[in-house]
């Protein structure tokens, strides 16, 4: 028997012994720096914690992918289960995860005159104040000096938006470098694109060493999105700037044309996979380009990254950097993500990062398609094909020409090899949004013969319309729209149709609108921070792009384009980090979290009809969805009052959520104010039972002498005051503090208000000049 015995045992335990020797990448932070050590001494220590681990100190060495030591203190090795768990029991350590493959991935011609700060805006637009977009630039001197740093797939340098021809000197605050690589020297860089680095080490750690035919190891940008965001941020104004076709013709530019750029690329091709799937992007890369950035001398970050599984603020990357590079008042501006338009599906909620959504702007392409029975339905494309004038083609549903054996739920979403081009050949085929990539439902219509395809929205898109630069003549419907054209299908035995080739529009209403991709609130890591924080323009964004990636980023499609648009919270992102640059070039003294505040409590809650937000549905919006508002640059400028925290207000805030030992220099207090009495400038109250106090402060930025009162809108069953109700100023820098009280008022709700569901208000201080307004989100 005792043989048999030690082999069970040994089948048991090989399980174990398997996760004991598995090694995988680790991330092991230690918070911030204990004191002032030089960087090879921060390094050789983590030599030494990889030694009390490792056999050998060539195993250490070897082990080792990222050594963070400018402002971050930790490092990202190769590490076993058991070897990453005793590290983890360390008294110094904060926190070792391991990385997650795939976890995080990437998330203008008319944006910046919608939101009034262009030159040359309209009288009377919305969005500005008597023509202030053209003196709020000139204050920020156009964010000359500033230095925005972004982390992304990289930059395509010889675009006209990065030119620096009459930009003066690079700053001496700079301290970054110009990394060359394949196809990119420190001759690329200039006084405008200032700075460029790569980071592949975690990707090749999962991948292997990069395919040279997908990516470049250099800075630069094969896939698009990292030129697109980086110059929506920043951007040279450039006259004539269209996308294929002369869609969105005008002048392109960033929201601070004279801002420095420097570029982190972080983000790459994954092997054996379409471009317009997406690039990937590793944590222990992002942690290595945020410490380095900060070192740098960046004064904002933006990041169009996120992830749809949010990690607890100790094991995130990114809400990591952000708060190291909070502690040097650099302003971190991330996307919300496009998990859209579900609930608490948003990325990055650090109440130190502002989280951004993704709303609509006042310009469409519109592109009807006319039936065979003379009825014309609007469309929307940016595609420069055209179909031959004056002539209708036979027109057919996708679910109804699909080859054999395709599944029924997906018969009429156009997926790759699903249409029979024995009836599709010389037609119009109907598609519906669902599964698969637009642009693929497009090249699946074109590889089966179609001559054109009709894009219909689902129902969960509603009206919300992404454009695209389809391989063959195109145009996209609203969830409306579809139906009607599916209707007509079913209603004549021969239907026809033709698409009219787009013309640009602009001026439309309503706008802006919440996107259906935009994700939601509430923050699933902490939903006593109310998140997102804002919204800017993230539908239809022309930007500048890369020439080594078609505007589609399909390998079959072989056009070069110089300016593209596209979509998504990663188009919006930019836009919060780009004002945020202005708002530092006026008020250079301004922390971040003053910034991020003037941004927020200046936000606009009204579209163009002067009617509250709505959403992709036509129902009202919440701030779930655009926080506390849609961003207006030129107000910010003159909040009034801001909502400041510093660095030892996150600590605090920290101690309040359990970690004690971020900081070596600093000791939580026995009772640490709680999370939700951080100093933010919205309220969000998870399951309210029956009354709260919340203590807030607010710093006088306007008027030497002013008077300010406090008035409220709160949720329906909530009452919501303040003591005092009046703040009195008597000098700029003043602060001043009040307690919200919010209150359950169980006698006015109703039988359809269910537990647990949100009600929506906000609370407002004015002066009568300015009015400072805060988002309330409050559940039962």
């Amino acid at each position: 028997m005792k043989p048999v015995f030690f082999i069970i045992i040994s089948l048991l335990l090989l399980p174990l012994l398997a996760s004991c020797s598995k090694q995988k990448v680790y991330i092991v932070y230690f918070g911030e720096h204990g004191g002032e050590k030089a960087l090879h001494e921060i390094e050789n220590s983590h030599h030494s914690y990889l030694l009390s681990v490792k056999e050998t100190e060539e195993d250490a060495r070897a082990s080792l992918l990222y050594s963070y030591k400018h402002s971050i203190n930790g490092f990202a090795a190769v590490l076993t289960e058991d070897e990453a768990s005793k590290l983890s029991e360390l008294e110094e350590v904060v926190s070792v995860w391991p990385s997650h493959p795939r976890k995080y991935t990437m998330h203008t011609t008319r944006s910046w005159e919608f939101v009034g700060i262009s030159e040359e805006e309209e009288e009377g637009n919305y969005w500005t104040n008597n023509q202030m977009g053209g003196d709020f630039l000139s204050k920020a001197r156009s964010g000359k000096n500033i230095i925005v740093g972004v982390l992304d797939s990289g930059v395509w340098p010889e675009s006209k938006s990065f030119s620096d021809v009459g930009i003066g000197s690079i700053p001496k605050s700079w301290k970054g470098i110009c990394q060359s690589g394949v196809g990119f020297n420190s001759s690329h860089c200039n006084r405008k694109l200032i700075g460029a680095r790569y980071y592949l080490k975690g990707f090749e750690q999962y991948y292997g060493p990069l395919n040279a035919s997908e990516d470049s190891r250099s800075p630069r940008d094969m896939d698009g999105h990292g030129t697109h965001t980086t110059s929506t941020v920043a951007g040279r104004i450039v006259p004539n700037a269209s996308a294929i076709g002369g869609f969105a013709l005008g002048s392109a530019s960033g929201g601070a044309p004279l801002a420095r750029v420097a570029v982190y690329k972080v983000c790459w091709a994954i092997p054996g996979a379409s471009k317009a799937e997406g690039n990937t992007c590793f944590e222990e890369d992002m942690f290595a380009a945020m410490d380095d950035a900060i070192a740098d001398g960046v004064d904002v970050l933006s990041i169009s990254i996120g992830t749809t599984r949010p990690m607890n603020f100790t094991e995130d990357g990114i809400a990591l950097g952000a708060l190291h590079a909070a502690k040097k008042n650099i302003v971190v501006a991330c996307s919300a993500g496009n998990s859209g338009p579900a609930p608490s599906t948003l990325s990055n909620p650090a109440p130190w990062i502002i989280t951004v959504g993704a709303s609509s702007l006042d310009r469409t392409f519109v592109s009807p398609v006319v039936l065979g029975n003379g009825l014309s339905i609007e469309g929307e494309t940016v595609t420069p094909s055209k179909l031959e004038e004056n002539k209708m083609y036979p027109l057919v549903y996708a679910g109804d020409v699909v080859n054999p054996g395709v599944a029924q739920n997906l018969t009429g979403q156009c997926l790759a090899g699903s249409l029979s081009p024995d009836k599709v050949k010389g037609k119009i085929v109907f598609c519906r949004r669902g599964a698969g990539m637009r642009v693929s439902k497009g090249m699946e219509v074109k590889r089966a013969g179609g001559v054109g395809f009709i894009l219909g929205n689902s129902k969960a898109n509603g009206v919300e319309i992404s454009c695209d630069a389809h391989v063959l003549p195109a145009t996209a419907m609203t969830y409306s729209n579809a139906n009607r054209i599916m209707e007509y299908i079913n209603s004549t035995k021969n239907p026809r149709a033709t698409i009219i080739p787009a013309r640009t529009v602009l001026n439309t209403k309503p706008a802006p609108y919440m996107t259906a991709f935009t994700s939601r609130g509430p923050s699933t890591i902490d939903p006593n921070i109310l998140k997102p924080d804002i919204t800017a323009p993230g539908l239809n964004i022309l930007a500048a792009w890369t020439e080594a990636d078609p505007p589609t980023k399909l390998s079959m499609d072989h056009r070069v384009a110089q300016y593209n648009i596209e979509s998504g919270t990663s188009m919006s992102c930019p836009h919060i980090a780009a004002a945020a640059a202005l708002l530092k070039a006026i008020h250079p003294t301004w922390s971040s979290a003053a910034i991020k505040s003037a941004l927020m409590t200046t936000a606009g809650i009204r579209n163009n009809l002067d009617k509250l937000l709505n959403d992709e549905s036509g129902n009202a919006a919440t701030p779930f969805a655009y926080g506390a508002g849609h961003f207006r640059p030129t107000k910010a400028a003159d909040p009034g009052l801001v909502y400041d925290a510093s660095y030892k207000d996150y600590l605090l805030y920290f101690c309040s959520t359990g970690v004690k030992n971020f900081d070596p220099n600093f000791k939580c207090p026995r009772s640490p104010p709680t999370a939700i009495n951080l100093n933010y400038p919205s309220i969000a109250i998870p399951k309210l039972n029956g009354t709260i106090k919340i203590k807030r402060t607010v710093t006088n930025v306007g008027d030497p002498k002013s008077v300010y009162f406090f008035t409220s809108k709160p949720p329906l069953g909530i009452s919501v005051k303040a003591s005092p109700s009046i703040l009195f100023f008597d000098h700029v820098g003043q602060r001043k503090s009040f307690t919200v009280t919010v209150k359950a008022r169980t006698e006015m709700l109703n039988e359809n208000q269910l537990k647990d569901e949100y009600a929506f208000g906000w609370y407002t201080w004015t002066d009568g000049p300015h009015i400072v307004r805060s988002p309330i989100a409050v559940s039962l």
